[in-house]
């Protein structure tokens, strides 16, 4: 299934922090933080980066992006 996942839960446990002290670091709601968390919601690109600029961390280590495999050949 092609979509964005991410660690968020991981990396706000290794940092002791809520969802809503994630969420007022990076100027969302708890209730973005929780969506986006359960990949139910993909953050715009702005706040991607204020979520790894939180923990430290690079984009790439937040959020993973798998392609959709459906509808390739085999060669």
């Amino acid at each position: 299934m092609a979509g964005i996942s991410n660690c968020i839960r991981d990396l706000r446990g290794q940092h002791s922090m809520t969802q809503q002290d994630l969420a007022d670091r990076i100027g969302v709601t708890r209730q973005t933080v929780i969506a986006i968390e359960a990949d139910k919601y993909s953050p715009s690109l702005e706040v991607a980066f204020r979520i790894a600029t939180v923990f430290a961390v690079p984009l790439e280590q937040v959020f993973q992006y798998q392609p959709n495999q459906a509808g390739k050949t085999k060669r």
